[in-house]
């Protein structure tokens, strides 16, 4: 494998910094979705549906804020978003003292406000990181997230077991506060010192189209996918008894998509987005033959994972490529939507499979929608934009 590429990129000004920095801010927003469920199944005492029913309206309120948040950013600044982050941590410092009904309202309020961490990364990284390099960043990039999804879940649990789930709740909302008090003062750049953002406003009908809509639809088949996987994959080692394995399982799954996204990011010739999207579709299919099985789950994974990381970094370079750089939090705040209905889409859709066939036909499931999802990801790949996007 070549490193040449990501040394490179690591050697660019500021870079190294900013990956450091990022994955410590993405951490806390990890651990929530795990250490909330903890909190109202435990805690609460309301059960799982409940437990789901605050997860779905937070996952709305982030799939609704996104857009608005990198939209902010474009015209108000990095700044004025961050400022939004003391909404945030009151949130979380506050949310061992409501009970079910308020954490439920205010859990989809918080998600519309939710500072955006992964775009936030990608946007600057997109400033510091010139055209030619930038698949190796955006690689990179990906494996900080995998990192970011390993750590945060079992810092939330670990908290939550521990101590209490009020103190979990506490720890994130601080942690968010203090990230976001670091970017605030470090005020990474947004733009590429090569883009011209002068002018007036691109209109969003010139850009969002063709190319676009492909980078917006691929990360949503992958996450619907992913998730799917995930469901299934908890349902088959439940089934069997075996739930303690999990961990390692998710680790297996991580590890993995870190080494795709090494490999890809190396590569000058990659497949398209679409196709990857295909790839992970196709390969998440057969894993149900590793059904109750540690050993066979573990290995029946590795391949679909292996792809999960290049597909998002396809995603990004084509955002990067194709929206003008004066809308690109936008873009990329549209992404993280992508990125969160793909979860709410793919999880009930296995999880009915899982309930009327059982785990394997939920890995099935998930990918004949992805295999759909990626047609609908190839037609628009093949439009071209109507009216050229500067940046």
């Amino acid at each position: 494998m070549n490193l040449t590429p990501f040394r490179t990129v690591l050697a660019l000004p500021g870079v190294r910094s900013l990956m450091l920095l990022m994955l410590f801010a993405r951490i806390p927003p990890t651990a929530a979705g795990v250490t909330v469920t903890l909190h109202v199944v435990t805690t609460l005492d309301k059960g799982y549906t409940a437990a789901g029913t605050v997860g779905f309206a937070t996952m709305i309120g982030l799939g609704l804020g996104s857009p608005l948040m990198g939209k902010l950013v474009d015209s108000k600044g990095l700044r004025f978003v961050l400022a939004l982050s003391v909404l945030e941590g009151l949130f979380w410092v506050t949310a061992p003292l409501m009970d079910y009904y308020v954490l439920l309202v205010l859990a989809f309020a918080n998600g519309l406000v939710a500072v955006p961490m992964m775009s936030i990364g990608r946007q600057a990284l997109t400033a510091l990181v010139p055209v030619p390099q930038r698949r190796p960043a955006f690689s990179l990039d990906s494996i900080s997230v995998e990192l970011s999804f390993m750590v945060g879940p079992a810092a939330g649990v670990l908290l939550a077991t521990k101590f209490s789930t009020g103190t979990a709740l506490v720890t994130i909302g601080v942690a968010i506060l203090a990230a976001s008090a670091a970017l605030f003062i470090v005020n990474p750049g947004l733009v590429h010192e090569d883009e011209d953002v002068s002018g007036p406003q691109p209109r969003v009908r010139e850009w969002l189209r063709g190319p676009v809509l492909a980078a917006l639809i691929i990360p949503f088949g992958a996450t619907m996918v992913l998730s799917g996987m995930e469901l299934a994959a908890i349902a088959s080692l439940e089934k069997a008894g075996k739930q303690g394995w999990l961990g390692l399982i998710f680790v297996v799954m991580c590890a993995a998509s870190a080494l795709g996204g090494l490999v890809y990011g190396s590569l000058r010739r990659v497949p398209g987005g679409v196709v990857l999207l295909t790839c992970m579709a196709l390969l998440v299919i057969p894993v149900g033959l590793g059904d109750g099985s540690v050993a066979l789950l573990a290995l029946a994974l590795v391949p679909m994972n292996l792809v999960c990381a290049p597909t998002i970094t396809a995603s990004t370079e084509l955002i990067s490529r194709h929206a003008p750089a004066a809308a690109r939090g936008l873009a990329l705040g549209l992404q993280g939507s992508a990125f969160t209905f793909g979860v709410a889409v793919g999880q009930p859709l296995t999880g009915f499979a899982v309930d009327n066939s059982g785990p394997p036909l939920g890995f099935v499931a998930a990918g004949l929608a992805g295999l759909v999802i990626a047609g609908l990801g190839w037609t628009f790949s093949r439009q071209r934009q109507a009216v050229p996007v500067t940046s």
